[in-house]
């Protein structure tokens, strides 16, 4: 394995006590029923390690254009693992045998009615990306310096279904990071401190 999972690992090892205070989700906002999701946060091996992101098609009728992980729902008998791997090959033609599975995230419930379960994981820095153009416009990859970095979070509120909404908000290069996948980040840097990642 290489230094930035083994690091990366006992990091989000020595961490897995650290408890819900502070934590974002829209929970409050969520249905009686959710649906399980998973999304996979795909961190690039390299000496300043980045997260790979994608741009939603403007023509889907849920989140359209936004910024989010691979992911989606979990099919029957999926455990959130092979979900998250199964949509991440999907969308971005990322093979599974090349992504070194960390472990699972503080889980994100959704106003939208889905609780998704982050899976974090280390891939090759050359890892050849195709996106399906069905399912994404585009993809970038993040500093995760900068996407872990608290001073990068912005807190604002907006106005979800008839009710005032707290969101994080993270912008890089043009790129605008919010809702549900800037919050997953957020969560994250509770537990991965990204001073810490480097070597």
């Amino acid at each position: 394995m290489s230094p930035l999972f083994e690091r990366v690992s006992v990091l989000f090892e020595q961490t897995h006590h650290v408890g819900l205070k502070g934590l974002h989700d829209d929970g409050r906002f969520i249905p009686e029923r959710v649906r399980p999701a998973a999304v996979l946060i795909a961190v690039t091996d390299r000496s300043e390690p980045g997260v790979i992101l994608t741009h939603r098609p403007k023509t889907m009728a849920s989140h359209p254009g936004q910024v989010a992980f691979p992911g989606g729902k979990l099919e029957a008998g999926e455990t959130p693992i092979e979900a998250a791997l199964r949509e991440a090959e999907e969308e971005l033609s990322i093979t599974p045998s090349h992504v070194s599975v960390v472990g699972e995230a503080a889980r994100f419930a959704t106003g939208s009615g889905y609780e998704v379960t982050p899976v974090l994981g280390v891939v090759p820095s050359d890892l050849p990306i195709v996106p399906d153009p069905r399912e994404v416009d585009s993809w970038f990859e993040a500093p995760l310096r900068f996407v872990l970095d608290p001073a990068n979070h912005e807190h604002k509120v907006g106005l979800f279904r008839g009710h005032q909404r707290p969101y994080i908000e993270i912008n890089w290069n043009g790129h605008r990071i919010w809702g549900i996948t800037a919050g997953i980040l957020s969560n994250l840097s509770h537990r991965l401190a990204f001073q810490d990642l480097l070597p």
